[in-house]
């Protein structure tokens, strides 16, 4: 083509576009009632001013069209003059969800969260396609939970205000039961193992199925079982592992579903060697591959793999590197089927305790939580001593939460501010009033009771009871820190009058007036030893029963002065005061009553508690406690002295004190050794919609005997019960609510079902 005939093209082109092409001087847009004219004109691609051609128009429709402000949207170019008609869509003035029953599908909090999401709230604008993939979404959901019959119909009606209602009509049906359940391909563990990863499966027999509904389908729990299956390869080192297959089949004749998966194992893979830092040194590179519990040529184990690599952070923590990040890396995947194993150790800056600062407690003194501290300022941090710490904390029993923060120095990367925050709970109580308990009766009580008096850390009680069975007045104090050595002292006073007939017991009554005195030493961070003096002057009183029958030595004699040594052992590595969730505590005493006084006997009182985490957010809790006390030098334990078991603190399920021999009256005689065991579960109660973190509920097993005395201690004594129990945190103190049921019992005992405590902890 000669240069000539291109120009006369390129002429002809440019003239044509201008001759089809309207410059823009008036918009107009008719049919908005709730939309302003402003919102439509932002929204156009075009303005007055503009070259328009009739190809345009679609392109600008189309803009509009994405607002979904319109169901209808017609253009028309004119004369200068670009003409919009549309029509609005609806408002939407309510949409209601009718006729589902199954919760655990639909909820007024999924509804709300479903809404917002398609947009589909009163006053948005209505689109179509909204509520149709609304509609999808929800079938989808039923699905998913096996609900594969289930149909929804929407309902809609639009008023003269261009406002829409909609109403949602549920038709769940019934949900669809697992037939059959396969897993194919396995080839190094069993089908039956595989599907044991499963919550869901083929039905259990009928007695069990009904309560573990194990073949009610969900999709989640179908997700959450191939998730186990693929940590369980992995950590068996089948890097390859996949799944090939999964296929959820609906039989809608029977309304069943068969699930069919099939996985395609790979190689298992070996460790050729564990790599590290080059620049480590020998000896410190040998300290670190001694926490790999994994040699080379062993099957590769990712989880012996994360332990080690945990244990490797924790290491450098402990010497101060606070924000170490150990991982761990698969390298160099031969043919032969062995890997190398990278260990990588990141941000690696030794740091140091700048500041420690303290919030959240508005009562108790900053100085009673820091000398809780291992870890002081200007100190090379250590997370082993921060966790102590925290623990110790913890179990001073005076805040419901402990937490803390590390906070790096932007500037000086090598130094660290650590921020406690305690949320404080009640740790006394100042009372008076009436009360009315099982054991004593009515009362008439006041005292204030406090175990951190003033924000001090400092224990005191004082009280004055009067009911038919105790009068009462006693005085304590403790201050657990009373000198720079950590030791502590105590001391207080009492004078008891006790009637034990209005106990249920034997007839008689004795005063007591005294005082005690008691040093403690610490043998470590969780240890301590301490010792009492006690001192009391006794006033016995007998029934006729008693005196004339039962206990005549005891009651014809004038002894009226006890004098007691006790020596203490306890150790305490629990991780919370109220609730916890591991560690162990035990408590050993020992108590001889002096010749300085009148009576001549010892006691051996052991207790032990200890804690275990297991299934993700349950404690599993082992107790026991065993008393001993006999007389010497000639003398007997006075009846007086004797261990009583039976109540809430106790054996669950039977009556206050009625356990072990009693007098030919049928009154309960006590012994002079007791042994109570107990096992029990606890766990929070989100699965009941209750998050509330001071709440518990248990499930225990109690068990225990008691004998009058070493010799005659038979196994046939034994007593045991099974229940629940409810253990709520109040701003008032704790509460416990048990519900026991003796499943070992004799006849004639004495049983309770329901039991009430104050002060209860797990």
């Amino acid at each position: 083509m000669s240069n000539t005939l291109k120009f006369l093209f390129f002429i002809l082109a440019f003239f044509s576009q201008k001759i089809f092409a309207e410059n823009i001087k008036f918009i107009t847009i008719d049919g908005l009632n709730t939309i302003s004219r402003g919102t439509v004109l932002n929204y156009l691609p075009v303005e007055v001013g503009d070259d328009i051609k009739e190809s345009d128009l679609p392109i600008i429709a189309n803009e509009l069209n994405k607002t979904d402000f319109f169901s209808k949207i017609n253009l028309t170019l004119r004369t200068e003059a670009l003409h919009i008609n549309l029509e609005e869509n609806p408002t939407i003035k309510f949409i209601d969800y009718k006729n589902y029953e199954n919760n655990s599908v639909l909820n007024s909090d999924i509804i709300d969260d479903i809404n917002k999401n398609f947009a589909l709230q009163p006053g948005k604008i209505f689109v179509s396609k909204k509520l149709e993939k609304l509609l999808t979404q929800l079938i989808t959901l039923y699905k998913r939970k096996g609900f594969y019959s289930a149909k929804i119909s929407p309902v809609t009606k639009i008023d003269e205000n261009n406002r829409i209602g909609i109403e949602l009509l549920f038709e769940e049906g019934e949900k669809s039961l697992i037939n059959d359940f396969r897993i194919l391909g396995s080839k190094n563990f069993s089908e039956e193992d595989l599907l044991e990863s499963f919550n869901i499966g083929k039905p259990d027999i009928f007695f069990i199925n009904y309560f573990t509904e194990k073949d009610n389908f969900s999709y989640e729990e179908l997700e959450a079982g191939i998730r186990k299956i693929e940590t369980l390869y992995l950590n068996k080192g089948f890097l390859d592992f996949e799944i090939s297959k999964k296929n959820i089949l609906h039989n809608n004749v029977n309304n069943s579903i068969d699930i069919e998966i099939n996985i395609s194992e790979g190689r298992q893979y070996k460790i050729s060697k564990i790599i590290f830092d080059t620049s480590l040194s020998a000896e410190l590179e040998k300290k670190l591959r001694s926490f790999f519990d994994i040699n080379d040529g062993d099957y590769l184990n990712r989880i012996k793999i994360l332990s080690g690599t945990n244990k490797v952070s924790e290491f450098f923590q402990n010497k101060g590197y606070a924000f170490t990040r150990v991982e761990s890396k698969v390298l160099n995947i031969s043919k032969s089927g062995f890997v190398d194993i990278q260990i990588l150790i990141n941000d690696n800056v030794q740091t140091y305790i700048d500041r420690i600062e303290i919030s959240g407690n508005n009562r108790t003194q900053d100085d009673v939580i820091r000398r809780e501290f291992s870890l002081l300022e200007g100190q090379i941090y250590s997370k082993k001593q921060l966790d102590e710490s925290i623990k110790k904390i913890k179990r001073l029993g005076f805040f419901s939460d402990v937490s803390y923060e590390l906070k790096r120095n932007a500037k000086f990367p090598d130094k660290l501010k650590l921020v406690i925050e305690v949320v404080e709970t009640k740790t006394g109580e100042i009372s008076i009033g009436l009360s009315h308990s099982n054991s004593t009766g009515a009362a008439i009580n006041a005292g204030i009771s406090q175990n951190n008096i003033l924000g001090t850390g400092n224990i005191f009680n004082a009280s004055i009871s009067n009911s038919d069975a105790v009068k009462e007045f006693s005085m304590y104090f403790k201050d657990p820190y009373f000198n720079n050595m950590n030791h502590s002292l105590s001391y207080g006073f009492f004078n008891k009058s006790l009637d034990a007939s209005n106990l249920d017991a034997a007839n008689y009554s004795i005063d007591e007036s005294g005082f005690n005195l008691g040093y403690g030493i610490p043998m470590d961070s969780n240890s301590n030893f301490s010792t009492e003096a006690k001192f009391s002057s006794l006033d016995l009183t007998c029934g006729s029963d008693l005196k004339n029958i039962y206990e005549v030595n005891d009651c014809a004699s004038s002894d009226d002065l006890d004098t007691k040594f006790s020596f203490t052992y306890s150790s305490n590595s629990l991780n919370d005061f109220y609730f916890p969730s591991e560690g162990v505590r035990n408590i050993i005493t020992t108590s001889i009553a002096v010749p300085l006084g009148d009576f001549k006997y010892y006691q051996l009182e052991a207790s032990h508690r200890s804690y275990y985490p297991v299934l993700d957010d349950k404690t599993f809790k082992i107790s026991s406690r065993l008393n001993f006390a006999s007389g010497y030098g000639g003398k007997e334990l006075p009846f007086f002295k004797r261990y009583f078991e039976g109540g809430s603190s106790s054996i669950r399920g039977f009556d206050f004190n009625s356990l072990g021999s009693k007098y030919s009256n049928d009154k309960p005689k006590g012994g002079e050794i007791s042994f109570v065991s107990s096992l029990g579960i606890s766990s929070n109660l989100n699965a009941l919609g209750i998050e509330n973190p001071n709440m518990r509920g248990i499930f225990f097993a109690d068990a225990g005997s008691i004998s009058d005395n070493l010799n005659n201690f038979d196994i046939n004594d034994l007593r045991a019960s099974v229940g629940v129990q409810f253990s709520w945190v109040t701003p008032i103190g704790p509460l416990g609510f048990n519900f026991a049921n003796p499943v070992l019992k004799k006849e004639g005992d004495s049983t309770k079902s329901f039991s009430f405590e104050l002060g209860s902890k797990f």
